[in-house]
């Protein structure tokens, strides 16, 4: 499969005009980890994002005197990765495959040029991306409340 129908095939990507996909694939690249590869840890540089494919990948956040704490795995046709969207481009989460996975990876500085230079573009893409770290702000949430011990309908 081409970069090109792996985008095509995408949940995230699906409705976005056919013309944009070739343009992207410019700054895609597929990828394999293997369970145990860490990704990312919170705090470091963010200059990719991935779509997966299939696998999964586990989301986790530093928690003073807990460890990296896991909140949520993304598996197949999941989105990882939001803060290379967002100054100061700086991981919120760390990630780590968890089973054999396949993405899509993408170079966020080239992606962030080409959502610079065609602003439809750049709209269509920040909203899909909200949709993202709205869901993730709220699985950490969650998570965290379960781990203070409150009851998790708090969290509504």
């Amino acid at each position: 499969m081409t970069p090109l129908e792996m985008l095509r095939a995408h949940p995230f990507l699906a409705g976005l005009p056919q013309e944009w996909l070739p343009r992207l694939t410019g700054y895609a690249r597929p990828v394999v980890w293997h369970p145990g590869h860490r990704l990312f840890r919170a705090g470091q540089p963010a200059e990719r994002f991935w779509l997966v494919r299939g696998g999964e990948v586990a989301l986790d956040f530093p928690v003073p005197g807990r460890g990296d704490v896991g909140i949520e795995t993304v598996g197949a046709d999941g989105v990882l990765g939001w803060s290379w969207l967002f100054p100061p481009y700086r991981w919120q989460f760390g990630a780590v495959a968890v089973r054999r996975s396949t993405a899509v990876e993408f170079s966020a500085e080239g992606v962030r040029r080409l959502m610079e230079s065609d602003d439809a573009l750049g709209r269509q893409l920040t909203t899909r991306f909200m949709s993202v770290v709205v869901d993730r702000l709220q699985a950490s949430r969650v998570r965290l409340l379960d781990l203070y011990g409150y009851p998790t309908s708090m969290a509504s």
